[in-house]
């Protein structure tokens, strides 16, 4: 093990050390990190409060997984109970550990949200979550403080960078014809989706230690092992992507969704948006062949570009067609 990687076993250890009571508590920390919850929150709010500030969530989660899911390929670096037995699996995870994704991508998302609130109260509330996100990454023994640390960097950047350029780029897109900023989002989604499998194809000769899954699955017999080379999630970010993409820029040129109203029809909005994504999202998972395979991961990508789509686009219509908006 690397000095970057064992200074942080004795701060992992600590944490561990402050009782099992707060195992559960950091689960729940953890579960506001993950993508799950995520998509729960961005529909939330771009169908019930605020559809330009929802779309840039949106946008600023799928870019920080793409990110996030190539870095972890470029590093090849393992998590803490994979390679110390010091470290009890309170959690665990299949993919490699550099940078941590749940404080790279709540520091982007939530950090982007508190930018659209603009309120003192709300940059304090999510500045804590974010950091609580990350502690508990710690204490569940999934990551070491460096992971935490290089997650952190690079989501300050990406965030710097969607603050920054926000303005001229929604300008530039916004004299495009729709059909012009569906090719954008098409374009933007297969650039990074290629980025993500070049870095898969130039690190395909580096082993992976056998050490690592041995000690992984000793620390978490029941689990499932260890498979950080797994490219599937690269095709669902980068549908997602496609997606929401195409389906803002119909939404956006349509112009009669309005996330406002009364608070019952916020929430049946919400509620039945979610139906949709649950029933395109399992429904085609049903049909769609699964594996690794060329065919069944275009048919992936195809999977969550109709999510997004449905997310960005096809519900709102329905909920203005059913009078809920």
């Amino acid at each position: 093990m690397n000095a970057w990687l064992s200074w942080g076993i004795p701060i992992n250890i600590w944490f561990q050390s402050l009782g099992d009571w707060l195992i559960q508590p950091m689960k729940f920390f953890t579960f506001l990190g993950t993508e799950e919850f995520f998509m729960l929150v961005m529909p939330a709010v771009l169908w019930c409060f605020n559809v330009g500030l929802g779309f840039r969530l949106a946008l600023i989660l799928l870019a920080s997984d793409g990110l996030n899911g190539t870095l972890k390929l470029a590093f090849g670096w393992p998590r803490p109970y994979w390679v110390s037995s010091q470290v009890p699996a309170l959690s665990t995870e299949t993919s490699f550990g550099l940078p941590s994704g749940h404080a790279q991508t709540a520091l982007a998302l939530w950090g982007r949200l508190a930018a659209g609130i603009r309120r003192r109260w709300a940059t304090i509330l999510l500045g804590l979550v974010i950091l609580l996100i990350s502690i508990s990454r710690l204490y569940l023994g999934v990551h070491f403080p460096s992971d935490t640390l290089m997650g952190w960097l690079v989501a300050g950047l990406l965030l710097w960078a969607f603050l920054k350029w926000d303005g001229p780029i929604s300008q530039r897109l916004g004299k495009l014809s729709v059909p012009g900023q569906a090719a954008v989002a098409l374009v933007v989604s297969l650039l990074i989706l290629g980025l993500q499998l070049a870095v898969f194809a130039l690190t395909a000769g580096r082993a992976i230690p056998p050490e690592w899954a041995q000690m992984a699955t000793a620390a978490a017999p029941g689990a499932a092992p260890i498979d950080p080379r797994n490219i599937e999630g690269m095709f669902s970010s980068a549908g997602l992507l496609l997606g929401i993409g195409a389906g803002g820029a119909l939404l956006f040129s349509w112009g009669q969704f309005n996330a406002g109203g009364v608070w019952w029809k916020r929430l049946l909005r919400y509620l039945l948006g979610l139906i949709g994504v649950v029933v395109l999202w399992r429904g085609l998972d049903m049909v769609f062949p699964e594996g690794a395979s060329v065919v069944a991961l275009a048919l992936r990508y195809l999977r969550y570009a109709v999510v997004g789509f449905w997310a960005a686009y096809l519900g709102p219509k329905v909920f203005v067609w059913l009078r809920l908006a």
